[in-house]
């Protein structure tokens, strides 16, 4: 498949293990007893992945891994890549080998192709809505337990881009911090006095009041949390570029204009990666097979 710069798959020996561990889940005990019934050994197949409606397309790779895990020997030859926008009955992918192979690795194929496709989608109808704006979409730690890098990347599949990956990329003080060092400013102190000198400092307010005291402090960015688009512009005028500002609460396709149009820097969604619904994707036989 031929990528963006910025938009290069996690690194197979990420996915490798992802997609095996969800092909033991479905093989059980006993393997797929059905298409071992059914299809005889030497059968070849040749098959689609097919989009059943238009949408943002990502996990292709995830999906060759897992045809090419069950048996090498399967052909996957990409049609449209990773970020592409596709329509209704776009073919995504053409497959040719063993058929009890396609037929073994379809199932955790298409799940993992439908789930981050999903994301992709509906990151790229935040980032249509906000397009014209200096503000960029990001996602959030609200991700599925395990499949982290791959939402994340199915985020930038979308035209968005990501916000931590880890408690270790960089300190975000949040209210409950603040709630046990006693005040904001003790808190952003501690997290100054422990902080090495690549790791930035972002804090978390849902007051203006709180804003102006983060600024006195010196952090790197403010999280403007559940605050109105007249509270949102407020604050941007009150940071005057001293901080990166970032909005967040409940932001979807429908208000994310007004928020951008507040001069925001950050739009952050947790929404992307922990609510997107699937993008329908499907495995089809072509009628006329190999021998």
């Amino acid at each position: 498949m031929n990528f963006a710069p910025s938009l290069a798959p996690p690194h197979r020996l990420l996915l490798e293990p992802l997609v095996r561990n969800a092909l033991l889940e479905d093989l059980g005990r006993a393997g797929d007893v059905t298409s071992d019934a059914i299809a005889p050994p030497d059968a070849r197949a040749r098959a689609v992945l097919a989009a059943r409606q238009k949408g943002v397309i990502a996990g292709l790779e995830l999906a060759r891994i897992a045809f090419e895990l069950v048996d090498p020997r399967v052909s996957f030859i990409v049609e449209h890549d990773d970020g592409a926008h596709v329509a209704a009955g776009a073919r995504l992918a053409t497959l040719e080998g063993p058929a009890r192979a396609i037929l073994t690795a379809e199932r955790t194929a298409l799940n993992f192709l439908s789930h981050l496709s999903g994301i992709a989608t509906v990151t790229a109808s935040i980032v249509a809505a906000v397009s014209g704006s200096n503000a960029r979409v990001v996602c959030t730690r609200k991700t599925t337990p395990g499949l982290r890098a791959v939402e994340k990347y199915a985020v930038r599949a979308g035209g968005g881009a990501n916000h931590r990956f880890g408690l270790d990329d960089a300190m975000l003080i949040k209210d409950n911090h603040v709630a046990l060092a006693g005040s904001v400013g003790e808190a952003v102190r501690r997290a100054k006095a422990a902080a090495g000198h690549l790791v930035k400092i972002e804090l978390e307010v849902d007051t203006l009041e709180q804003l102006a005291e983060a600024l006195d402090q010196g952090v790197d960015a403010v999280l403007l949390d559940n605050m109105t688009p007249d509270a949102l512009r407020e604050a941007v005028t009150l940071i005057d570029g001293r901080a990166i500002s970032e909005a967040s609460g409940r932001i979807t396709a429908q208000t994310a204009a007004a928020v951008a149009a507040t001069g925001v820097d950050v739009i952050s969604v947790g929404w992307l990666t922990h609510s997107a619904p699937i993008l329908d994707i499907g495995l089809d036989f072509e009628a006329d097979q190999p021998a």
